[in-house]
Formats: structure tokens, C-alpha cells, sequence
């Protein structure tokens, strides 16, 4: 979410290009954080990746400029290629290097493939913007061809063939999820931010398939997420293929929308998810959700919770109603509610019951997801209802057909709990700094930029220089997640941080300086950078 100063004369090209220089050197700053922290020659094909990615970046805002890249992109932002592109290499080394110290092999090699995955999606991404920029970029060319040589050479002696075929099985999906959804969905993403949500679609597919055939035995609530995510995204391709040649708004394709999705809830979600799980899904989910006091409890305060933010939404509409101007947008803090109410409904998940947090905030995205296909598909009943309730809560990042904000800010908060490698959790290797983990989208994005945006848009006047956000708001953003940290101290008895306090400062400040420089998805990006931070 943007804070904004009072408004101030359009900004120079200059100004943007100094803002995308500061976001490459905190990026950068990071990297080099990892790369002192593993040693390895996996974190030296991390640098050589950010090398070129920093030098590609500038290609393609320079595509986005011209109007000349293949697909439409969000135009509100730069192309943020670089900090996308680290995301995957970086949590794969970090979560190499706690597996390693866990002693648990097979997540070890998870880990490198995983960085492996992550640097293949992210030449891609490279090859693919050097590929239609004309002139041809030559300097960029060699630096990005070394670059990728250099990878290559290292991957291919560092993987076995099995791993090399899971790391191109990604990349081919990767690339038919380009094709398809960019042409879908113009304007929803930036380069960047497709690169990481796609690339963490087709690894999340290809997961499932390769534990699909394999009969892999695991934890339900893994394969639960990976069910969950893949029927959503499978569902979406479907109906808007199927709209293309159907009006949505009818009827008619209203009662086929619905009908469908029984269909293919009931004939190949629960099928599929009963195959890996060995069980009946629903008696299974029945029973894991009700089987202690603690998460009847908790089920009862989050519906609670659920049923205040409705309210909101309600009240605020109301308000807008009853106004003269029919463009009444709220403001930043009162989009800031729901920030709290997230806030308030993961802290006690965390410290109750992660596994239970784990499946609901599953169930919730499934749930944001349909919702936002009826909104979109304008499905009978609710479709319209839920244009004009929400289209009071959008910012300009929500410039496509899709409104995507609310579902990044349920992933920015639930990644850190997805992402744990709990088989390399135990026996304390999650001491110090790294207890905070599951507490990555609390500080960053509930805690972090909530107060960065309130005190930023009210009270902030010193700008960073090429941006819209302040200096005020970013110290008081630094200064309440370390009141944050201190209260998890207090009331989470499973947070013992014997050392760390520096690293943990210097996490903190690095991702509220990232907030205030970047341009792209900070409820997404923000929590990522976070956890590899607090995990290496």
C-alpha cells in the first residue's frame, strides 16, 4: 500500500531512476547479507544472477515505457525484475542451509532446487526482454549470457538428472502460465511480480504432480495447500476460457458457473486431494478443525473477526452512499482496518495452533479466490454486489480487471507459515533471530506498513527522494516492529531470542527501506524478504 505526502509536482525521470537505484542496492544489500551467511557456490550464482537482473531490469522499463513489451503490464510501477527475481534463489539458500544444519538431506536438495528453480524462471524472464528490445542491448547481452553460463555450469554439476528434469518441468510450465494468463488478466502484474507469483504457481503444480505419481506419504495440510491452490488456479483458466465465447452475467451462465464448480470441486479437487491423503477429505478437514477446545475457540474469534471486517466493508459503503460524490474512495486508514483485523486474527494462530492457521488461512484464500471469480465473472447472485462493494477499497495498483490487494495481503501474512520447512524445525534450528520466522508477515505488513502508511500520510513531510513515501513513516514503521518484537518476547513463551537483536534490527530496517523505495506489491514482497532475512 502507498502513503502519500500532500501533493507534489510530477516527478523526473531522474527522481524515478534514483528510486529504482535505491531499491537494486537494498536488494543488493541483501544478497550480500545471504551470501556472507551461506559461502557456498550457490550463493555466488545468486550474486551473478542479481548482476544481471539489475541489468536487464532497465531493458524492461524501458519496454514498459515504449509500450513495447509482449503482454500488458500494470504501468503504475516499474518492472521490479530484480527484487523478483531473488525471491526464489534466496529461499531456497536459506532454506538449504537450515536443512543442512537440521541434518535432514532430502529438504537440503529441496532447497537447492528450489534456488535452482527460481534462477531458471528468472533468466527466462531476462532472455525474454532481451529478446524483443531493439536495438539488441549488446553490453547486456554478454552480461546476462556470462551470467547464465555461469549458473548453468554450476547447476549442471551440482544437480542430479531427476532435479534437472524438475527444474525444466517448472520452467515449461512457467512459460504456458505466461502465455495464458498475461493475455487473461492485462494489467493485473509488472515483470516482476508475475515472474513471482506465476513461478510460484508452476512450482506449487508441479509439486503436486510429482507427489501425485510418485505416492509420496507427507503431512495432509501440505498436500491440502497444494490441492487448494492448483484447483483455484486450474478453475480460473477454465471460466475464462469458457467466457470468452459465453456472456457471464446471465442467468443462464451463472447457474453453469455454480454447477461447474461442484463439479469440479467434488470430481476432482476431493478426488485428487483423497488419492495423496489416503482419506475422506471432508471427514478429514471436519476433524482436524474441531479437534481440540483451543481451535473451537479460535474458529469462534476469527468468524468473529470475519464478521467485523464485513462490517466495515458495510459501513463504509453506507457512508459512501449517503455522500455527494459517488467517487468516494476511503482512505488509507480505513483500509488499514483490515490490516489490524489480520494482525489480530494470525498473532493468536501463531501461538496457539500454527497447524490450524496453516489449513484456515488455505481455506480463506480458496474462498478470496471464488469470490473474486464471481466478482469478476459478474456471477448471479453476488457479482454486482461485490463490484460496488469493493470497488470503494481500490488503489491505483488494482489498475486491471482483477482486484488483487486483498489476496496479497492474506499471502504476504501467510507465506511465512507455508514456506517453514517443519522437518528442519526441530531440535532448536530455530533459535535466535529465526523463532521470529512465522511472525515474517506480522512485522512486515500488519505491524510494519500499516504504521508506515498512517503516520507516513498524516504526519510525514520529508520525502525519499523519488518517491511518494516519507521518512517519517518509515522510522515509525521500524520503531513499532521492534515494539512488535518485543511483545511476541512477552507473550509467546516459544520465542527465545538468547542472541540475534542486530540481525534482527538490521532485517527490520532493510525491508522498511525496500517498502519506501519499491514500486511493486509491498504485501507480497515485503514478508518474502523478511523470512529469507530472519531464516539465513
Amino acid at each position: 500500500m502507498t502513503r502519500q505526502c500532500p501533493p507534489q509536482a510530477p516527478e523526473s525521470g531522474f527522481a524515478r531512476s534514483g528510486s529504482v537505484l535505491a531499491e537494486a542496492a537494498v536488494v543488493f544489500a541483501v544478497v550480500l547479507s545471504i551470501h556472507a551467511a551461506v559461502w557456498d557456490r550457490y550463493s555466488w550464482c545468486a550474486v551473478a544472477l542479481a548482476v544481471q537482473a539489475f541489468y536487464v531490469q532497465y531493458k524492461w522499463d524501458r519496454l514498459l515505457q515504449q509500450g513495447n513489451a509482449v503482454f500488458q503490464f500494470r504501468m503504475s510501477a516499474n518492472s521490479g525484475l530484480l527484487p523478483a527475481s531473488m525471491v526464489m534463489p534466496l529461499l531456497g539458500l536459506v532454506m538449504k542451509e537450515r536443512c543442512q544444519t537440521a541434518g535432514n538431506p532430502y529438504f537440503e536438495r529441496f532447497g537447492i532446487v528450489v534456488t535452482a528453480t527460481g534462477m531458471a524462471v528468472a533468466l527466462f524472464s531476462s532472455v525474454l526482454a532481451l529478446g524483443i528490445t531493439r536495438p539488441v542491448p549488446t553490453n547486456t547481452c554478454a552480461i546476462s549470457g556470462l551470467a547464465g553460463g555461469i549458473i548453468i555450469y554450476i547447476m549442471k554439476h551440482s544437480l542430479s538428472v531427476g532435479e534437472v528434469i524438475e527444474v525444466l518441468e517448472v520452467l515449461l510450465i512457467f512459460v504456458y502460465l505466461n502465455m495464458i494468463l498475461l493475455y487473461l488478466l492485462p494489467r493485473c502484474f509488472t515483470p516482476g511480480e508475475a515472474l513471482l507469483v506465476l513461478g510460484g504457481i508452476s512450482f506449487v503444480l508441479n509439486q503436486l504432480i510429482k507427489r501425485s505419481l510418485t505416492e509420496s506419504q507427507g503431512d495432509p495440510v501440505d498436500f491440502f495447500l497444494l490441492v487448494v491452490v492448483v484447483g483455484m488456479v486450474l478453475m480460473g483458466v477454465f471460466f475464462s476460457t469458457l467466457f470468452v465465447f459465453m456472456d457471464s452475467g446471465t442467468w443462464a451462465s451463472s447457474i453453469f458457473f455454480h454447477l461447474m464448480t461442484c463439479v469440479l470441486g467434488l470430481g476432482v479437487v476431493l478426488p485428487w486431494l483423497h488419492w495423496l491423503i489416503r482419506r475422506n477429505p471432508l471427514l478429514w478437514l471436519l476433524q482436524f478443525l474441531f479437534d481440540t477446545k483451543t481451535r473451537i475457540y479460535l474458529l469462534a474469534y476469527w468468524s468473529l473477526l470475519a464478521t467485523v471486517a464485513c462490517l466495515v466493508v458495510l459501513y463504509q459503503n453506507a457512508k459512501r452512499s449517503s455522500s455527494e460524490s459517488k467517487k468516494h474512495k476511503a482512505p488509507t486508514i480505513t483500509r488499514k482496518y483490515f490490516h489490524f483485523i489480520v494482525v489480530a486474527t494470525y498473532i493468536p494462530g501463531i501461538i496457539f495452533d500454527r497447524p490450524l492457521l496453516y489449513v484456515a488461512a488455505t481455506v480463506c484464500l480458496a474462498v478470496f479466490i471464488f469470490l473474486e471469480y464471481v466478482r469478476y465473472f459478474r456471477i448471479k447472485p453476488l457479482g454486482h454486489t461485490l463490484r460496488s462493494l469493493l470497488s470503494l477499497f481500490l488503489d491505483e495498483r488494482d489498475s486491471g480487471p482483477l482486484i488483487l490487494t486483498h489476496i496479497y495481503l492474506l499471502l504476504g501474512m501467510s507465506l511465512p507459515i507455508w514456506l517453514i520447512p517443519r522437518p528442519c524445525t526441530q531440535k532448536g534450528s530455530l533459535g535466535g533471530a529465526r523463532a521470529l520466522v512465522p511472525y515474517a508477515g506480522v512485522l512486515a505488513v500488519g505491524v510494519g506498513d500499516t504504521v508506515a502508511s498512517i503516520f507516513g500520510s498524516t504526519m510525514g513531510e520529508i520525502r525519499w527522494p523519488g518517491t511518494k513515501k516519507t521518512f517519517e513513516g518509515t522510522m515509525t514503521s521500524i520503531f513499532a516492529q521492534i515494539i512488535a518484537v518485543a511483545l511476541i518476547l512477552v507473550f509467546d513463551s516459544g520465542v527465545d531470542l538468547n542472541y540475534g537483536y542486530g540481525w534482527i534490527l538490521g532485517s527490520i530496517s532493510t525491508v522498511s527501506l525496500l517498502e519506501a523505495y519499491t514500486t511493486q506489491i509491498d504485501n507480497l514482497l515485503l514478508p518474502l524478504y523478511l523470512l529469507i532475512l530472519l531464516m539465513a
